[in-house]
């Protein structure tokens, strides 16, 4: 299978050197490039991609505006988030917004190219460490509406999908959920999915980012 990628940047002598290293993937295909965020809509409709590789900064319309635009409609492509920062406000609220992760611009092309295969299996890419890095040094403090927010949508699940959703924020996988919650691992996948549904998330990084602005996993450090 071929993963067709869009690449949107404002400078193009980036979008031209990540199109030049990553269109030498075999199951890479650069179907085209954007410099602004204003344009991703056009170029979505137009060229179908799978994944798209996200500038945050742009001058018209940045990336951030951009992706939640993107991920609010049906079947929309991924988003690869691309900054020059690891622990940034911008990046969290991509991630909220549905970005399946992002990757900074000094990564090796081969790292890059492994994360838009990620992206587009659907797995995000996000590793645990960076996950609670971001939500450590960015979001500290959760301001007590979101929190309540949080919270209050966390009600719908059932208490299974509310042990699963914990775990998640932990960073573990479903082998780990399956091992600590004694159940097997197309359970764990079940409820992962059901969770999605019933919070109407797109990826586990939103799961994790909701449980930690719950409060829930504060809860579970406590003794």
């Amino acid at each position: 299978m071929t993963i067709r990628l869009l690449v949107v940047d404002d400078d193009p002598l980036v979008r031209a050197g990540l199109s030049f290293m990553l269109g030498g993937a075999d199951d890479l295909e650069i179907v085209g490039e954007g410099a602004d965020g204003s344009e991703v809509a056009a170029l979505v409709d137009g060229l179908a991609p799978d994944v798209v590789l996200m500038d945050i900064r742009m001058p018209t319309m940045d990336g951030l505006t951009a992706t939640e635009l993107l991920r609010a409609r049906q079947d929309a492509p991924e988003v690869l988030v691309l900054t020059t920062f690891h622990a940034d406000e911008q990046v969290l609220r991509a991630l909220r917004a549905g970005a399946a992760g992002f990757v900074l611009k000094d990564t090796p092309p081969a790292e890059i190219v492994a994360a838009v295969r990620r992206v587009a299996a659907g797995d995000p890419v996000l590793s645990p460490a960076v996950t609670r890095q971001l939500m450590t040094h960015v979001a500290d403090r959760t301001p007590g509406t979101r929190r309540s927010a949080a919270a209050e949508r966390l009600t719908s699940l059932a208490e299974r999908e509310r042990e699963v959703a914990v775990a998640v924020g932990r960073g573990q996988s479903n082998a780990e959920i399956a091992a600590t919650l004694y159940m097997s691992v197309p359970t764990v996948k079940t409820h992962v999915s059901r969770i999605l549904a019933k919070l109407d998330l797109n990826n586990r990084v939103q799961i994790a980012l909701l449980a930690h602005d719950a409060g829930l996993l504060d809860e579970e450090e406590q003794p």
